[in-house]
């Protein structure tokens, strides 16, 4: 047997001979941080062009609010000539007292780069930002000019003590210093776009690297956030006080490294890209259209951009009656022998909604009404249940299930857990006795025929984030790419890879949405408070109650929720991108799948998972969703999106999660307040 497959241990499910998705010994892209023979520790930190401070809002910290800051966005033409990064020299491991900094620069040159370190907390004036020691990098090579050019790394500078003291004192492992690049392209840029940025403000601990952070008093002061808070590991993304919570799922990894900063945005440039006509749907007229991919949607689709189901990277709008589901997905089929699924003789395996062509038939799906339900809890406390009808404008399929779009958070993360983590967790045959079984959805590889293990989707159909890149692409836009290179694909064609035409995304393209989705970083938890000055408001995201929500976590454990939403898990070694590797994460899942019961299940089985089986859905991002979706009203639960509230979502659950239902709505009113809290933080 082939070394690369590998036997199912007993006990796992399903029994299969699979493959694993990344082999041991993998090599990574690239390298983050390495520890030279004489101790010094030499770390590399990617970063892009934002267009103002970490803490500045949209008005003067004591002013009245008048919107979000614009410390987390995008600015024009970010995906070409303005990736950069920092190697960072820390000697004081060594025994010696100096950091020295050098300036990688992707692509270009730059000119007059500024660097801010070590923020003045001396000052009790500093707030949106200020600094101890402001300095640039200078080239020796350029007659010691700030001048940088792409592939060196001459441009540098250094310093030999601690400037957040004073007076200044020798540098010392577990030292917190404030690192703010401000980077600047050779005039006039290259592109025709802008020249002069801000970017991230990053944390770095001497003799350990880099650290998510959050503000302490005085006046936010940087702070590396407790392990226990960082849901994505070292991969999680710092507090955010520049009151932006609603752009918080697209922000990259917080360790990415260089290189893969520039594969991140230029992978979210084709996710913001229109397949109709080519522009980018932040400032459309601003940055330049992406003319290759103009005109390149196929006969039938739902929507032109990726963006547009996955609200800000979140999830896709709420369904209002009568409307169509624009964002969502109808996966259809039709009864086959033996049980088997067939595509549908109409839509093949899903609705496309939108069609090309004025003369082509119009397919519809909408929610036509709600059947309602009321469960009520132990102290009388009702909650109403909803159950969405719908209507086709088209032929109603024999077999179908509505599925809303996910948060597209960690993705990379829950890719990179090794294999044998997650089938530990497996217990087809309740051997403990407690009710909840699990079982692995093993799936095939479209490209080559191997059985993985499923991962992503409602129901783990994909094994990898390159799978469920190229199923999105082919379904609900109908663009074609190496993973499913022909339209036909989405009409079930046996046949249909059998093709050497030219796809619409190119390898290259795919590659670089697959690293953009696998390096966008995990919110850490807020649970903690922030040291906000006296008489300043707490931004609206940060007014949280520790206490509450430590009393949360446990009625969590206590329900024995979980017996599925598991909390902690280990990423492997193999991930080709060492951001991923190693990483104590706590996304509460674990990729299994879980008969939830007959009210939850539709009518459409996919692969092994029948139409009561579905993957226990990660949890990670939970409480962020109400300011990336707009407001609470817009925020949608559960596979198809029916449930409102948490206390709905829950009060769905059946099958293996009857008990933990149960000892939910058997909880007192401050238990039950206690348990959103914690799912809030999250």
């Amino acid at each position: 047997m082939d070394s690369a497959i590998i036997m199912t241990p007993p006990g796992t499910g399903v029994t299969a001979a699979y493959s694993p998705l990344y082999e041991p010994g993998t090599e990574a892209v690239e390298q983050l941080q390495y520890t030279e023979p004489d101790g010094t520790l030499v770390t590399f930190m990617g970063a892009r062009p934002t267009e103002r401070h970490a803490r500045e809002r949209g008005e003067a910290w004591d002013a009245p609010d008048t919107g979000p800051g614009r410390y987390f966005t995008f600015p024009t033409f970010y995906f070409q000539n303005r990736t950069f990064g920092l190697e960072i020299r820390d000697e004081v491991p060594a025994g010696r007292q100096k950091i020295s900094v050098y300036l990688h620069v992707n692509d270009g040159t730059f000119r007059g780069t500024t660097f801010s370190l070590f923020r003045n907390i001396n000052n009790p004036n500093v707030r949106d930002f200020g600094w101890s020691l402001n300095y640039g990098f200078n080239n020796p090579l350029e007659a010691n000019q700030p001048i940088c050019h792409a592939g060196t790394r001459d441009c540098m500078m250094s310093f030999t003590s601690n400037w957040r003291t004073s007076p200044h004192s020798p540098l010392k492992i577990g030292d917190k210093i404030e690192l703010a690049p401000a980077p600047r392209l050779l005039s006039p840029a290259i592109d025709g776009g802008g020249e002069r940025y801000y970017s991230f403000e990053q944390l770095y601990v001497v003799g350990k690297g880099m650290r998510p952070w959050y503000g302490i008093a005085p006046n936010l002061d940087s702070e590396p956030l407790p392990d226990e808070t960082l849901l994505g590991g070292q991969a999680s993304v710092s507090y955010n006080y520049s009151e932006e919570p609603h752009r918080v799922f697209q922000q990259m990894a917080n360790n990415i490294g260089i290189k893969n900063t520039k594969s991140f945005v230029q992978g979210r440039r084709l996710f913001h890209t229109s397949f109709a006509d080519g522009t980018h749907s932040e400032h459309p007229t601003s940055n330049p259209v992406f003319t290759e991919h103009k005109g390149q949607l196929g006969p039938r689709y739902n929507q032109a951009r990726c963006i547009e189901c996955h609200t800000l990277n979140g999830r896709s709008a709420a369904p209002a009656a009568g409307a169509r589901l624009a964002t969502l997905s109808v996966l259809t089929g039709a009864a086959g022998v033996g049980g088997s699924v067939l595509p549908d003789p109409t839509y093949g395996w899903n609705v496309q909604q939108v069609a090309g062509s004025t003369s082509a038939p119009g397919y519809g799906v909408s929610v036509a009404s709600y059947t309602k339900t009321v469960r009520t809890l132990a102290d009388g406390t009702q909650v109403e249940l909803a159950k969405p009808v719908y209507s086709f404008t088209g032929p109603v399929p024999s077999l179908y299930s509505v599925r809303q779009a996910p948060q597209v958070i960690g993705m990379g993360l829950l890719e990179a857990v090794a294999e044998p983590t997650i089938l530990a967790l497996a217990d087809p045959d309740d051997a403990n006795g407690d009710g909840v079984r699990g079982v692995p959805h093993w799936v095939n590889n479209p490209e080559t025929g191997k059985v993985h293990l499923g991962r992503f989707g409602w129901k783990a159909t994909k094994a990898s984030v390159r799978h469920q890149v190229g199923d999105a692409l082919v379904k609900d836009m109908g663009v074609t790419s190496p993973v499913f290179p022909s339209v036909s694909c989405q009409k079930g064609s046996p046949d249909c890879r059998a093709t050497t035409a030219a796809t619409a995304v190119s390898e290259t393209e795919l590659q670089r949405m697959s690293d953009y989705l696998s390096l966008i970083g995990v919110p850490a938890q807020r649970s903690l408070r922030s040291g906000y000055p006296e008489g300043i408001r707490v931004s609206p995201e940060h007014d949280v109650n520790p206490t509450l929500i430590k009393r949360g976590s446990a009625v969590f454990a206590e329900a024995r929720c979980t017996s599925c939403h598991t909390a902690q898990l280990t990423t492997g070694n193999n991930h080709p991108f060492a951001e991923l590797r190693g990483q104590t994460i706590r996304p509460y899942t674990d990729l299994l799948l879980h008969d939830m019961g007959p009210e939850l299940a539709d009518t459409l089985s996919e692969g092994q998972a029948a139409p009561s089986l579905w993957r226990t859905q990660p949890l990670w991002g939970l409480g962020s969703l109400k300011f990336v979706q707009g407001s609470a009203q817009n925020v949608r639960y559960l596979h198809d999106g029916r449930a409102r509230t948490l206390a709905e979502a829950i009060m769905w659950h059946g099958g293996e999660a009857t008990g933990s239902r149960d000892r939910f709505a058997a909880l007192p009113k401050a238990d039950r307040d206690a348990l959103f809290a914690f799912l809030e933080s999250l």
